[in-house]
């Protein structure tokens, strides 16, 4: 039998922790520290309206759709399934991690 370990190392976006660093470092420089809360705070409200421009989108979609008869059913049957699929999983590695 082959096993093979494979070593995940903590990135987002595929940038590594020490990169993060480094770009909040240069941020510092270029910002200044009083300004990061404001640039963060920034951003955050441009991403919650981006989050609530793709929401309303689906719902007119989706309304849309059910007015002109379409079956949107399909999502709410395979949403189910993801769910069923993820409770088995969660009870199965539950008795996993409780015998380690």
């Amino acid at each position: 039998m082959y096993f093979c370990t494979v070593i995940q190392h903590s990135t987002f976006l595929f940038i590594s922790g020490t990169e993060i660093a480094f770009i909040l470092f240069i941020a510092i420089m270029v910002f200044g520290a009083d300004k990061l809360p404001e640039i963060a705070r920034g951003l955050g409200k441009g991403m919650r309206t981006l989050k609530d421009a793709t929401n309303d989108i689906k719902h007119e979609i989706t309304k849309t759709a059910e007015s002109h008869g379409v079956d949107t059913s399909i999502t709410k049957d395979v949403k189910e399934e993801i769910d069923k699929v993820k409770d088995d999983l969660e009870d199965f590695t539950g008795s996993v991690k409780r015998k380690f």
